[in-house]
């Protein structure tokens, strides 16, 4: 019988307690007890369905695009992804640009507080 592996997205952070708050808000995740300090942080889903999410200090900043990127998918139409962008711009994300497929709204491009990409899809 093949069991499921357990597994955590890690992201390198400048300021971990602030990125795993913006991401826990951002995704209905809670702390996960007993990872908590000054160097790291990670979030659960309080459901127990979705990965951890550790978020490690390191001292060098962002170069470059992300290679991994996570998708929030609200579910809906165009309302209902602006509406959950309009959402993480009061968390502090930064609206990039809305990516149109034909003429019905795909995905929208935004960047979390460390400049790291991610989308409302």
């Amino acid at each position: 019988m093949l069991v499921a592996t357990h597994w955590t997205i890690c992201f390198d952070a400048a300021e971990p307690q602030r990125i795993a708050a913006f991401w826990a808000a951002a995704l209905g995740y809670t702390t996960e007890p007993g990872f908590d300090g000054p160097d790291a942080a990670s979030i659960i889903d309080p459901r127990g369905a979705g990965p951890a999410i550790s978020f490690l200090r390191v001292p060098e900043p962002k170069a470059a695009k992300n290679r991994l990127h996570v998708d929030i998918r609200p579910g809906g139409d165009a309302t209902a992804l602006r509406a959950k962008a309009a959402e993480l711009v009061t968390l502090g994300a930064t609206v990039v640009r809305e990516e149109h497929y034909g003429e019905h709204l795909g995905h929208i491009v935004l960047l979390d507080p460390e400049r790291n990409e991610f989308c409302v899809a």
